[in-house]
């Protein structure tokens, strides 16, 4: 099977892929926490992760990748009473809409994606254990992790426990045996109308314990890969080592490979729900269309900041139309291929510089470079395979669909797409909501463009 190597946050290396069992990889990636609509930013990791493990599968591996959801926060319990919702149901809503927004990504889902929680006996049974190592102690109801209990704390981020800040809320201090000190558990507050009862009161999980407990529930320890994005080292990634190595058998480590996807950008800053520079992944669906969202979001290197705009949406549009344009075009005729008897040098090059440069750090922006010099040459002269193997290397990005017919809207889709025009004229934006969804439903998107709205083909409901 072909090596392949991936850049390892904690050892600041580049190491290749071993699995614990022979032929099997396990991927975990830390997913949204779902306290309001996602941007394009929370879709990064998404995409790479997702597409990463189809590589593998490509490649022989069997592959398990897990998504969490965090579905208990303090973020959540703002944004509900905002609402005016239960802080459950807002949750709930929450998920189901990241759910429905990141399937029209195309690239289908995860093979598990639990949730916080459906979670709590897992959490509450590993934060017993770190007690009863006399790895955390309990305080007012809540408990906390002893960082100084861990010696190896700090690897990861490559930081000195004493410069570091947990961001824990106010008021924690005066709890804690030490500042530097986390929480795997919170008593319940006034106005959180959510909790579990514990063995020390009522309460809900910390944000880092969640992710541990769900790690090993679903892939054991010592698994392939633990995934996520650049801010997520510190705290939560350093923290998910500290609590779940503070207690694994024979020194195991939670994963053997750290492997984080660099920042959606807007003006060198980090694109957050908090800074304000949003941009809601259904809004960029809806305007550019699945295939040109995936392909921006793998146009970088996974490990380096990814400049957002409207222009480079636009190019990774244009970039996805030179690939659908070249697929629709002529493929050599039978006697050619017959006659042959294999594809073009040209074509088995571009294959394996593909696999070469995925297999090489997961270089997806080099990867593509390579099919779209086939596809130079192949406009320039006929080349046995070319379109057969630009549309297989394709699903390797999520793209497949570029090799599709689009089929033509019914009357009846193109009526309800002219309601919705006149709902948006008219200013009735929640019409044209309702409109869109039902068009969704029907298995059309609706494409903003520049010339006026058009049906496409959903994503996920092309053959």
């Amino acid at each position: 099977m072909r090596t392949v190597t991936v850049t390892d946050t904690l050892s600041g290396e580049r190491k290749a892929l071993e699995p614990r069992e022979p032929g099997k990889v396990g991927i975990y990636a830390c997913g949204p926490t779902t306290y309001g609509p996602i941007h394009i930013g929370n879709a990064r990791p998404y995409v790479t992760f997702l597409l990463f493990g189809r590589f593998l599968r490509r490649l022989g591996y069997e592959v398990r990748v897990v998504f969490n959801l965090t579905d208990v926060n303090d973020k959540i319990y703002t944004a509900a009473a905002e609402e005016g919702v239960p802080s459950a149901d807002w949750a709930s809503q929450m998920s189901e809409a990241y759910i429905h927004v990141t399937d029209r990504l195309g690239i289908g889902r995860p093979d598990s994606e639990p949730r916080a929680t459906d979670s709590i006996p897992q959490i509450i049974e590993l934060i017993e254990r770190l007690i009863e190592s006399g790895n955390a102690y309990e305080s007012g109801g809540d408990v906390y992790f002893a960082v100084r209990s861990f010696d190896s704390y700090g690897d990861l981020s490559n930081r000195d426990p004493d410069q570091m800040d947990q961001g824990e809320e106010a008021g924690s201090d005066e709890l804690k045996q030490d500042p530097l000190d986390f929480a795997l558990w919170k008593a319940q507050k006034k106005g959180e109308d959510t909790a579990w009862p514990s063995p020390w009161g009522p309460g809900r999980p910390g944000w880092h314990i969640e992710c541990s407990a769900m790690a090993e529930s679903e892939l054991g320890l010592d698994f392939e890969i633990h995934g996520g994005g650049s801010d997520l080292v510190f705290p939560h990634h350093e923290n998910e080592i500290a609590q779940s190595e503070a207690v694994a058998p024979d020194g195991a480590p939670l994963a053997r490979i750290w492997m984080h996807n660099g920042m959606v950008q807007t003006d060198q800053q980090k694109m957050s729900k908090s800074e304000g520079n949003i941009f809601d992944l259904a809004h960029a669906l809806d305007t550019y269309g699945p295939e040109a969202v995936v392909a921006y979001l793998v146009s970088g290197h996974y490990r380096q900041p990814l400049a957002f705009s409207a222009e480079a949406l636009e190019e990774s549009r244009a970039r996805v139309e030179r690939l659908r344009n070249f697929l629709r075009g002529e493929s050599a005729s039978e006697e050619e291929r017959s006659a042959s008897g294999e594809e073009a040098p040209e074509v088995a090059k571009c294959r394996e510089a593909v696999y070469e440069a995925l297999s090489d750090d997961f270089n997806t922006p080099k990867a593509l470079a390579a099919i779209f010099d086939l596809v130079t040459d192949a406009n320039k002269r006929q080349l046995i395979g070319a379109r057969e193997a630009v549309a297989d290397l394709l699903e390797l990005f999520g793209l497949d669909s570029l090799a599709h017919a689009e089929a033509e809207p019914d009357p009846a889709a193109l009526a309800l797409l002219a309601d919705r025009n006149a709902a948006r004229e008219a200013g009735d934006y929640d019409r044209a909501d309702q409109i869109r969804d039902e068009l969704l439903a029907m298995g059309w998107e609706v494409r903003d463009e520049a010339d006026g709205a058009r049906l496409v083909p959903r994503a996920d409901a092309q053959s």
